[in-house]
């Protein structure tokens, strides 16, 4: 039993007609541009948690210099 009930021939036929019906070419550049999308959302994503990080550092330091000024 495969993924869900599909057996593991079922899964090769449908692989082997998506092959048949993209192409190899085509397949590795949607591969590509998949691979390049998510490593740029990864990217961004750790760039806003270094972002968010600083900010809380910024925040943290400017309390600790004039506690009675409200941080904005």
């Amino acid at each position: 039993m495969g993924l869900g009930g599909i057996s593991i021939w079922q899964l090769l036929i449908i692989l082997a007609i998506v092959v048949m019906l993209f192409g190899t070419s085509r397949l590795r550049n949607i591969g590509g541009d998949l691979g390049s999308a998510i490593k740029g959302f990864r990217d961004s994503m750790s760039k806003d948690n270094a972002d968010a990080d600083s900010a809380d550092e910024n925040i943290a330091a400017r309390e600790e210099t004039d506690p009675d000024k409200p941080a904005t």
